[in-house]
Formats: C-alpha cells, structure tokens, sequence
C-alpha cells in the first residue's frame, strides 16, 4: 500500500545473486549489509539496481560527489521520498567528510614532501674524500667507474648555483671551489683535458659553454657544394633525390649549397660525384671564398689549398678565367688537390709545392690571397675528438708563430695597386683567441693593411679585448662561428684591404735591431782585438808553417814542367 512492494518482492533478491553479489562472494559482511539497505532505501526497477556488469548498487559509495550528483538529477530519482533523499543526503555528507579528511592529509604531508624536495635539490659540494674517491675510480679501470649520470647531475647543480651565487651558493664556500669543481666535472664527462676547459672557459659564458660541448657531441650535417661549372643546383637536387637523397638547400646565404640528411646510396660514389657535379664540403668551408669574393680574370694564391674544397670554388666563381696559384707545403695532400681539380673540370689553376712563408720571394703580384692556415683545429672537435685531450699551451703557441709568418707573406704576396682587388682572406678552424684576434692585430701592426667588412651577414663579431689584452677596435668586422649556434664546424674569418706595398718604417727598424742583437751576445772585448790577433795568427802560420812549403813549389814545378807539353 505504501508503494515499495516491489523491493521487497523475493525475485528481486533472486536477481542480485546470478549477478554476482552473494553474500558468499563478499569478504566484508558490513559491505553486504550496507548493499541490502541501499536496496530497501532505493526505489526503481530491478534493471536500475543492478547494471549490465553484475555490479550492484553498493559501488555507488565509491562515487565522487560530483557523479552522485548527477544520478540525484536523472528522472528515476523523482520517485524518491524525503526520508530517502535525507538519508542519502546524509550518505554524501559523510562521503564528503571523507574525502575532506583525506585531502587535509596530503596536504598536511604535502609541506614535508615539498621540504625534502627542496634539501634534495639544494646543490651541495662533494667532500675531498669524496673527489679522491672518485678520481681513483677515474684513474684507475676498476669495474665500477664513477656514474656519469651523477657527474651530469652535478654540473647542473653546479651551473644553477653559479647562476645564482649570492642566493644559492653554500656558506663558507668560494665561487672558485665551484668553478674548480664544474671544470673536474666537465673534464670528466666530457672527455676534455684541464688545459683545454680553463682555455674554452674564458671564452664562453658558462652556459654557452655547455651548449658547445654538448653540440661537439654531435657530428655537424653533410653538406655538398654544386659545381656550376657542369651543372645547376636544381638539377643536381633532382637528380640526387631520384637516387634517393634527402637533401634540402643550405640556406638562403648560399646559392651552391645542399644538406644531405640521409641517403640510400653512398654520397660520395655517385655517378654525379664521380663526374664532378658536386664536391663535399663543410658548411663553414664556403664562407671564406665567399668573403674573398674572387672576380673573373684575376691572379689569386690560395696559400694553403689541401684537398682543394676552396681552390675549385674560386675557379667555379671565376668561370675558369684568370689564373689560380693553389700552393700547398704538403706534397701527399696535393694529390687530392690535382684529382679534385680534374674531377670537377678546373682548367685555370696551377698547383704548386712550396713554403708558404717563403712565397713572396717565389712569386707576388696577385690580386687576392686566401689563407687558410694550420691551426690547433678545436672548431672541429666533431670530427677530429683526439683535439680535447691532444692540446697543449704549446702547440697553441706553435700554431700562432707560424701563423703570424704565413699572414705575412700572404700580405706581401698581394699588390696593393690592383684595379679589383688588394684584399687578403684569413681564416682558420679553430676558436683560440691567441690563433685569430692576436694574429689580425699583429698583422695590422707590422703591415700596411687595414680591415674590411667579410660580407657575410651572420655570425658572431670577433673580440676586442679578451681578459688582459686589447685589440684594435675594427676586429668587430671579424667573424666567428660555432658549432652550437650556426650548426657548422667552428671558423673564424678576417678580410684585410692592402693600402701601400711598402713596409712600415718601424718594421725595417726592427730588422736590423735584430740583427745587431745577435752579436751583442759575445763581449765587446772579445770583438775587438780579433781582427788583430787574425792577422798576428796568420803571420806565425806562414812563418812556422814550412813544411806546406815544398808541397806548393812541388804543384808550381809539376804545372811549369806541363806547360811545355801543352804548347
């Protein structure tokens, strides 16, 4: 009479169990009493209290608030009565309390965990023990070498603190301690000598510093350069993508230029290779031929032209006019040089073997010079990894000797009173200031030169001043590249304009000031009287020496006793 015979019909208890929910099945005997009371409170069908799964109505409890809510709003909720909704309404309370308990909780821990986060990302220095400890690990093979993943760790702790010194930094420690520390860290996972680190250190902020380590990891893209003397970029790059190469243009500041970024055929044993329609060539390689902007039937020394990359881009600018003098002093090297040259169909070059340093004496006269010259190669780490442990202050300062003498040629080499040109292109592949910046300024101290602009529109202005020393200030002109922000190989690029043939004065008065240094060496006592004791000498010689005598009258005899005979 009251509306609810249905729930309490005997086939209504018979379809909760084949669904399932038998009291057998239920491990907590509260559960099973609380589903029979949400039966008797619940008014619907049967098909409402249990779903297509076989889950009864308990698993209602287990719903967020939010969803309670929206089965309060479904039509078959309308039937309910006030004693029903109250109790459910009670129901969610208490769900809801629940849920406000467990919230309360984690955020109560939250704060703890939130704490230990923070001391765990605090960065602190490792005891001396602990750098003992792990340099014999280091040093010595054993089968548990320092974690590298450690070390990476803790550069980037070491990285955010020096960024932050005064905040984050540890108290009673020294900024040194955390350079000192970053370099043995770096060295370490990075496979660099300590010579190396302190030297690239000065150079780069420290965060520039790890990109550019981390970019030497890496092997720069494979770039060709079309050779428009048999071909046209587009066709080549029609040509290599029917082989099956997947190639782009290298940028807009190249017209020759492709990145290959992977093939199905060796690159460099195509039948377009093989007939000379494009060479392989760094990306960097084309900046300084361009900044040289060589122009048709001029005269031009490329004094260092090993494998001839530049040489055969020169001509290519040229259309095979004019002459080109490729010089190299390695005569092993200069046989890439004639077969590249023959390959890519040169005809205006001569190849020479000679001393770069001993060119002007050779031959002079010419237009434009392009020096690429040896250097330490530490913008191509990439490809030659022996440089990060290999290098000394030494070998640098080698590197920068010969340099200062190869630059001077080169600017004796070139007429300042040619119509087009006068210009000279230095370039090397390395990023030591000692090999760049130091060599342009003393070149513009001892010649008559002066520098211009290279023409290329990107890269970075070369220094002028780098820790105690000061540069002239048209170095900006200069231009550097590095691996990790143009993605080549690391360059640097200088562009002199010759004004005067002749040598500043104070270069020949410092000639023979060094000349007279070499004598000044021995004592002006010494100096003096041996012309006199010379001829003291010579005279008892002639005197005591009697025996020689005979010998000579011997020789004038035998010639008289032969002159008879001739005649």
């Amino acid at each position: 009479s009251d509306g609810n015979a249905k729930w309490l019909a005997p086939a209504k208890a018979k379809k909760i169990p084949s669904k399932g929910n038998s009291v057998e099945l239920s491990s907590d005997g509260e559960v099973e009493e609380g589903s029979w009371e949400m039966e008797e409170e619940e008014d619907g069908s049967s098909e409402e209290m249990v779903d297509d799964y076989g889950a009864s109505s308990s698993e209602e409890e287990e719903l967020l608030p939010i969803e309670k809510a929206a089965l309060k709003q479904k039509p078959d909720r309308g039937g309910l009565s006030e004693d029903d909704s109250e109790e459910e309404e009670e129901e969610e309370a208490a769900a809801e309390e629940a849920n406000k308990q467990k919230k309360g909780q984690k955020e109560e821990e939250g704060p703890d965990l939130q704490l230990n986060l923070d001391i765990d990302e605090q960065f602190k220095l490792p005891t001396s023990e602990q750098i003992e400890r792990e340099d014999i690990l280091f040093i010595c093979d054993t089968p548990e070498p320092p974690d590298l993943h450690i070390i990476h760790q803790r550069i980037k702790g070491n990285m955010e603190v020096l960024q932050d010194f005064v905040v984050k930094r540890e108290e009673g420690r020294t900024r040194q301690e955390y350079l000192a520390l970053l370099r043995r860290d770096m060295a370490a996972y990075y496979s660099y000598s300590d010579f190396l680190l302190m030297k690239l250190m000065d150079i780069f902020p420290l965060p520039e510093l790890i990109n550019f380590l981390e970019a030497n990891e890496v092997p720069r893209p494979v770039t060709i350069r079309t050779n428009t003397l048999k071909t046209r970029r587009r066709d080549l790059a029609q040509a290599l993508i029917n082989r099956g190469v997947n190639l782009d243009p290298l940028g807009k500041w190249s017209k020759t230029g492709l990145v290959i970024y992977d093939s199905s055929v060796p690159i460099g044993a195509t039948p377009e290779y093989l007939a000379g329609h494009y060479m392989l060539q760094g990306a960097s390689s084309l900046l300084p031929v361009m900044a040289l902007a060589p122009q048709e039937n001029e005269r031009i020394l490329d004094m260092c032209c090993a494998p001839g990359g530049k040489t055969s881009y020169i001509a290519q600018l040229m259309k095979n006019t004019g002459m080109i003098l490729a010089n190299d002093s390695n005569a092993e090297r200069l046989r890439s040089v004639v077969g590249n040259l023959h390959r890519l169909g040169v005809t205006n070059t001569v190849v020479s073997n000679c001393d770069g340093r001993q060119f002007p004496k050779v031959l002079g006269g010419f237009d434009r010079v392009l020096l690429d010259a040896p250097c330490s190669g530490t913008g191509v780490i990439s490809k030659d990894p022996a440089v990060k442990t290999n290098k000394d202050e030494k070998d640098i300062l080698r590197c920068a000797h010969l340099q200062k003498e190869l630059i001077l040629s080169a600017i004796d080499s070139v007429n300042a009173a040619s119509e087009t040109g006068g210009y000279i292109v230095y370039c090397t592949c390395s990023i030591m200031v000692e090999e760049n910046e130091w060599v342009v300024d003393y070149a513009l101290k001892k010649r008559n030169v002066r520098l211009v602009d290279t023409g290329l529109d990107f890269g970075k202005e070369g220094f002028t001043r780098f820790k105690d020393r000061r540069f002239h200030p048209s170095l900006k002109s200069t231009r550097r590249f590095y691996p990790h922000t143009h993605n080549m190989d690391g360059f640097f690029i200088a562009k002199f304009k010759k004004f005067s043939n002749a040598i500043p004065q104070a270069q020949k008065d410092e000639e023979p000031a060094v000349e007279a240094a070499s004598p000044s060496a021995v004592p002006d006592t010494v100096m003096e009287p041996q012309p006199k004791k010379k001829k003291l000498e010579g005279s008892k010689v002639d005197k005591e020496q009697k025996p020689p005598q005979p010998a000579l009258k011997k020789r004038h005899s035998l010639k008289a006793q032969r002159r008879p005979l001739k005649a």
